[in-house]
C-alpha cells in the first residue's frame, strides 16, 4: 500500500482498526527486515558523508524510496538562524537527501516546514532553500489553506489540522536538528513533526507528551535522520548563541522514530525517564523494536 493510499482511508476514520500495525505497511515492511541494524550511529564526519555511510549501512535509499515516489522531507526551518547556531537542519545534509532520494527515482522529493519566524527569513537564513532547490527539490512554504482536519484515534486528541502534501506524499523522511528545548527538553524526530501541524500548535503545549504521541502516531515518518553534525546544548528551540552549540559531527538513522530519538539522548546525557514525550511514546508502542536491546551499528569514520 502506497503512503498516501494508507494515511487516506486512515484518516477517513476506519472505525476500530489500530492505527500502528497499518502504518507498518507504510514502509513495505521494512521494520520486520532482520538484515539491518535498527539503528546507524555515524560521527566524526562532513554531513553527506555520514548520510552516505548510514544509508549503505540500512540497505540504500531504494529500501525506502521507490520509483515514481512523491518523497516528503521534512526539515527543521523553523527558525531565523544561520546554519552555525544549530537551530535549524543543517542544509548540505538536507541537500544530501534531495539527491539520494532523486536518484533511488523518486519523481518529486518536496521540502517545507511550518515556521515559528518569517518563513522567507527562515527558508533564506537557514540556507535550505537555496540547497535543496540546487539538488533538485521544491521547496515550498507552507499554505494556511492546505491543511486537513485528520482523524486521530488519540487520548486526548480526537482530531487535528495536518499539512496535506505530507498526508499525500507516498515517503516521508523526517530531518530534525538535534537541540534542547526549553519545554520538551529535547527535540529531536517526533517533535519535528510538529512542522506539518496546523492549528494553534500552542494548545499541544498543555499536557504536551500526550497531545504530542497522540498526533505523531498517526503521522509517523519512512525514516527518521537526526541531524547532530552540530547540537544546541542550552537556550533551544532558538537558539542564538554560539557558546551552546556543540560540534558532534554525528548523525543517527532509523526507520522507527522512538528508536532514533531514544538513542539520539545519548548525545544531551539524558535516560529516556527525562523526556516525557518519548517515554510516553515507548510506553504506547510506538517503537517498533525493543529500546533496551536495540540492534544498533555504530560507526566512526577516520
Amino acid at each position: 500500500m502506497k503512503r498516501r493510499k494508507f494515511i487516506k482511508t486512515t484518516a477517513a476514520g476506519a472505525v476500530g482498526v489500530s492505527v500502528l500495525p497499518l502504518l507498518l505497511k507504510n514502509v513495505d515492511g521494512l521494520l520486520a527486515d532482520t538484515n539491518y541494524p535498527r539503528a546507524v550511529w555515524v560521527e566524526n564526519g562532513e554531513p553527506a558523508q555520514l548520510l552516505q555511510t548510514a544509508l549503505k549501512e540500512i540497505g540504500g535509499m531504494k529500501r525506502f524510496v521507490s520509483k515514481g515516489d512523491v518523497v516528503v522531507i521534512k526539515p527543521n526551518i523553523g527558525w531565523d538562524r544561520a546554519p552555525q547556531f544549530a537551530a535549524t537542519t543543517n542544509p548540505d545534509l538536507v541537500a544530501e537527501l534531495v539527491k539520494e532520494c532523486l536518484n533511488a527515482g523518486a519523481r518529486t522529493v518536496k521540502v517545507f516546514d511550518r515556521t515559528c519566524n518569517t518563513p522567507r527569513r527562515c527558508y533564506q537564513n537557514s540556507q535550505i532553500e537555496k540547497k535543496a532547490k540546487a539538488a533538485g527539490a521544491e521547496v515550498l512554504q507552507i499554505r494556511d489553506n492546505r491543511f486537513k482536519k485528520t482523524a486521530i484515534k488519540g487520548k486526548v486528541i480526537k482530531n487535528w489540522p495536518i499539512y496535506k502534501d505530507y498526508l499525500e506524499a507516498d515517503k516521508v523522511i523526517n530531518v530534525p536538528i538535534a537541540k534542547h528545548h526549553s519545554l520538551s527538553r529535547v527535540t529531536l524526530g517526533l517533535k519535528n513533526l510538529m512542522g506539518v501541524m496546523g492549528g494553534n500548535r500552542g494548545e499541544i503545549h498543555n499536557n504536551f507528551a500526550q497531545k504530542l504521541v497522540d498526533i505523531t502516531s498517526t503521522i509517523l515518518p519512512t525514516l527518521t535522520i537526526i541531524d547532530a553534525y552540530r547540537i544546541l546544548t542550552d537556550n533551544g528551540p532558538v537558539g542564538g548563541n554560539l557558546a551552546h552549540v556543540k560540534l558532534c559531527k554525528t548523525l543517527i538513522a532509523s526507520p522507527c522514530t522512538v528508536s532514533a530519538d531514544y538513542l539520539a539522548l545519548e548525545l544531551f546525557g539524558h535516560q529516556i525517564k527525562d523526556v516525557q514525550h518519548i517515554a510516553e511514546a515507548a510506553k504506547r508502542g510506538l517503537n517498533k523494536y525493543d529500546l533496551q536491546s536495540l540492534n544498533v551499528k555504530r560507526i566512526k569514520l577516520s
